[in-house]
């Protein structure tokens, strides 16, 4: 079975940073990209930034370039957002997904097959 547990979202001042984790089990780690999302009540899920199966290669929205870095550990089977200079407009819940076919990457939420529960990010003004 597989599983995805995200930590570390939470409440921060506008300019302030935070650094989420999610930890993935039941799958051989190193073989998937990854990729973050988030989502506002209403609204569809948006792509953040996604990573590939040996880290090597990143994507990023635009609204988040810049500003979000996400960066995997293989031996820990973990995957991170480091979000610097955070916005209002950041505020959301935030998903980690693991793709469904091995050693592929991208944007598109449907090529993303499981998925953790959600951290809440709230950015104060």
């Amino acid at each position: 079975q597989v599983q995805l547990v995200e930590s570390g979202g939470g409440l921060v001042q506008a300019g302030g940073s935070l650094r989420l984790a999610c930890v993935v089990s039941g799958r051989t780690f190193s073989r998937y990209g990854m990729g973050w999302f988030r989502q506002d009540p209403g609204k569809e899920r948006e792509f953040v930034a996604t990573i590939s199966p040996t880290g090597v290669s990143t994507n990023y929205a635009d609204s988040v370039k810049g500003r979000f870095t996400i960066s995997r550990d293989n031996a820990k089977n973990t995957v991170y957002l480091q979000m610097n200079s955070l916005k209002p407009e950041d505020t959301a819940t935030y998903y980690c997904a693991i793709r469904a076919t091995p050693y592929t990457t991208g944007p598109r939420p449907g090529n993303y097959d499981y998925w953790g529960q959600g951290t809440q990010v709230t950015v104060s003004s």
